[in-house]
């Protein structure tokens, strides 16, 4: 379960992301996005120390993107590189937003869901005291099985920045597709999908292997 907060952040996430995404290299779209949030979904860090969200966001008419971000209350030592930029929160303060595909907790807990069959964070505000359920019609799985046997995941070793963007850690390979499109498949590798409205079907996000 993921604790929100009611909170304001300056920038924004879509702030950071429209100076953020022409950096990159697979990046197509204008020079000057203006994204829009299609949707996104959390992951729990077990340790309860780093925000893991995946934002799936479109430049104008442009294809869906899938962006996974981190959010921490420090610096990650060593990943200057995927440091997407910093925000204040107006509840915890400052923030450092990084691409998660360089942070090892993001690859622990994508590795987890694929393996297990696991599915997205169910998100709770705190109000006066009292949690709330905030609803999300962006549901992600995967197709692993309950009790399967996860390997620890402590360090990211190598990521390419393509896509699809491959993450290799100490005890695994992730495959992390940025573009998402209908006719992708992962073969018979265990793997993420999402459905959201308005397309026929899941669609593959990423996978293990």
């Amino acid at each position: 379960m993921a604790l929100l907060h009611k909170a304001d952040l300056t920038p924004t996430k879509l702030e950071l992301l429209n100076a953020w995404l022409p950096t990159q290299p697979w990046y197509t779209g204008p020079a000057t996005p203006d994204v829009t949030k299609v949707g996104a979904f959390r992951f729990d860090d077990p340790a309860g120390e780093v925000g893991v969200e995946t934002l799936l966001v479109q430049a104008g008419d442009g294809p869906v993107l899938q962006v996974p971000l981190t959010y921490r209350a420090a610096p990650l030592d060593g990943a200057e590189h995927w440091l997407v930029g910093t925000t204040e929160h107006s509840v915890l303060g400052k923030r450092w937003v990084y691409d998660a595909a360089g942070d090892p907790v993001y690859a622990a807990t994508l590795a987890a869901t694929i393996l297990t069959g696991g599915s997205e964070a169910a998100e709770e505000f705190e109000v006066d005291g009292v949690r709330q359920a905030r609803p999300n019609d962006l549901h992600a799985t995967g197709s692993g099985h309950p009790g399967a046997s996860v390997p620890a995941v402590t360090t990211v070793v190598r990521v390419t920045s393509t896509d699809p963007t491959l993450i290799a850690t100490d005890s695994l390979n992730l495959t992390v597709l940025r573009v998402l499109t209908q006719d992708a498949t992962a073969g018979d590798a265990p793997n993420l999908t999402a459905t959201w409205p308005g397309v026929a079907g899941p669609r593959l996000l990423a996978y293990a292997g």
